[in-house]
């Protein structure tokens, strides 16, 4: 796996570079190097063509991915049980295998239909740390990323208390397309996040009017947790999603899902059958 800055022509290969130092981007973020090589690479030439690049996750290996439950009004709303938002984030973890890149296909398991999209804003932590006061929560954050929180619903509901089993099968979701080095709170404190399904909008939100704020999120996982340099945190998701239809509608081969973000970029995925051996 490589890294390297994306342009408009190209890719400008930065693991040919520097990879015997930092072999992927989770040791480059450790090192605090990611604006700098961000600045060097600029004005070089690009060495590949976007068209010659396959899309792995940004942080192959991160130590934890961390997702926010309900974290937008309207989708606390779709619960219908009268309560207010609740006073802290609900959490679940998701493992690696559960995502794959940009551009390649989210994988509908044989054993259930239900593959269903979320799209979500990623947070990757840059400065590590526990118990992390919300004033300087921000200032841990490395990059922002997109996320298609993909979920087989029927299996969430397979046990009383958790989500892990519809949360994690195989390349069921996606990181990406790539990291937007963080810089300042303007760069998502009012930003409209969108998913599409085959150009149809099902999902449309913007973060300042998520529950729990980037702030929050982090003070309250750094709470019981440490925070390490490349950990992954899933912001939440907006209403819309395919279980919320009458009937539902469930994501089919030859689908495409976009989850777009303005100043991030747009995460792209079409949709395959797992191939039996």
């Amino acid at each position: 796996m490589k890294y390297g800055l994306v342009k408009s022509d190209g890719i400008v290969d930065l693991s040919a570079r520097h990879g015997a130092r930092w072999p992927t981007l989770r040791e480059v973020i450790e090192a605090g190097a990611l604006a700098g090589l961000t600045e060097e690479a600029a004005s070089r030439p690009a060495d590949h063509a976007l068209a010659d690049i396959v899309y792995e996750i940004p942080i192959s290996a991160p130590e934890k991915i961390i997702c926010v439950g309900v974290n937008f009004p309207d989708r606390n709303e779709e619960y219908k049980d009268g309560q207010a938002a609740p006073p802290n984030p609900s959490l679940f973890i998701r493992f690696p295998r559960s995502f794959t890149g940009h551009d390649r296909p989210l994988i509908r398991p044989p054993e259930s239909p239900q593959l269903d999209y979320e799209g979500e804003i990623v947070i990757v932590i840059g400065k590590g740390g526990r118990r992390i006061a919300e004033a300087d929560a921000l200032n841990h954050i490395a990059a922002l990323s997109l996320c298609n929180e993909g979920t087989i619903r029927d299996w969430v509901r397979h046990a009383k208390f958790n989500v892990t089993q519809g949360k994690n099968f195989d390349a069921t979701g996606s990181i990406g397309p790539w990291l937007v080095p963080y810089a300042d709170e303007s760069q998502l404190a009012d930003i409209k996040l969108e998913t599409r399904v085959n150009g149809e909008v099902r999902q449309s939100d913007r973060t300042s009017r998520m529950i729990f704020s980037f702030r929050k999120i982090i003070n309250y996982i750094s709470t019981f947790t440490t925070l390490v340099p490349g950990d992954i945190i899933v912001c939440g998701t907006p209403t819309g999603a395919g279980a919320r239809f009458d009937p539902p509608i469930w994501l089919k081969p030859g689908d495409v899902v976009e989850v777009e973000a303005e100043g991030i970029g747009l995460l792209r995925n079409t949709i395959a059958d797992e191939v039996q051996p």
